[in-house]
């Protein structure tokens, strides 16, 4: 039986105008589960809930109520001590600008996950050049954020979400600052990563981007609307099946 990884259940999020007074409800009950394994993308227009939910996955923001769920533990019942331990060691984050250390070399970058959990030079070093390998920037390591190009600077920053073997990689619109080349070439790493077991959640507006997903989450005002499964279609099948579903339900 397949493991469940992430349950949400009835995510309402309000957000506050302190001056105004103004209550703004942006996730009017969300509920969906992630399975071992899972390839999720989540899409929907701007304002429509997705970085909210995304953001409440990772324990960067709280619910105003309902329950988060990631490997059978209830984050949302945790103090914040308890939640940046849980962070650290078992959720990897991949954002649209990267979010490097400039000051670190490529090699630390990845590494600074591993010395926060206070692993042995040998481990991280060990951990550090077997995911610069699977990424393709070994020759990287040694070079700073602000010497490699776009492409280089996401590869880095998935090596670096990898590196602690998290339970669930998030991914916040990862091809957003790449062209379509590193975008092509950056989601055939995260197939990859996939196929070998990684769960991974992942935030887009690219309809190519969410076509290398196993599932999409459609979601519109606060909710999840519909949901495609690929199923047994390849990429370029569930591209179009997207894109004839948003062309449909904007008319």
């Amino acid at each position: 039986m397949e493991k469940i990884m992430l349950e949400l259940w009835d995510l309402h999020k309000i957000y506050s105008v302190e001056k105004s007074g103004v209550k703004y409800e942006a996730l009017k009950g969300v509920d969906f589960q992630a399975k071992e394994g899972d390839f999720i993308a989540i899409m929907g227009e701007s304002g429509s809930g997705k970085t909210t939910t995304l953001n409440i996955i990772a324990s960067l923001d709280t619910p105003t109520s309902g329950e988060v769920v990631i490997g059978g533990v209830d984050v949302s019942k945790m103090n914040n001590k308890e939640i940046c331990k849980f962070r650290r060691e078992n959720l990897g984050f991949v954002f649209q600008d990267f979010n490097l250390l400039n000051y670190f070399t490529v090699k630390d970058n990845i590494a600074f996950p591993l010395v926060l959990l206070n692993k042995s030079k040998k481990e991280i070093d060990e951990k550090v050049n077997e995911l610069a390998e699977q990424t393709g920037i070994t020759k990287l390591l040694d070079k700073y954020p602000y010497e490699i190009s776009g492409g280089e600077k996401q590869r880095t920053a998935v090596a670096r979400a990898l590196v602690c073997d998290p339970q669930l990689v998030l991914a916040d619109e990862p091809t957003g600052a790449l062209d379509s080349k590193n975008s092509d070439q950056l989601m055939e790493l995260f197939q990859t990563f996939n196929e070998k077991g990684q769960t991974i959640i992942m935030v887009t507006h690219s309809i190519k981007s969410a076509s290398k997903a196993k599932k999409v989450l459609f979601l519109k005002d606060g909710m999840i609307g519909n949901t495609l499964d690929k199923a047994d279609r390849n990429d370029d099948e569930f591209e179009e099946e997207i894109a004839n579903f948003l062309y449909n339900s904007g008319k």
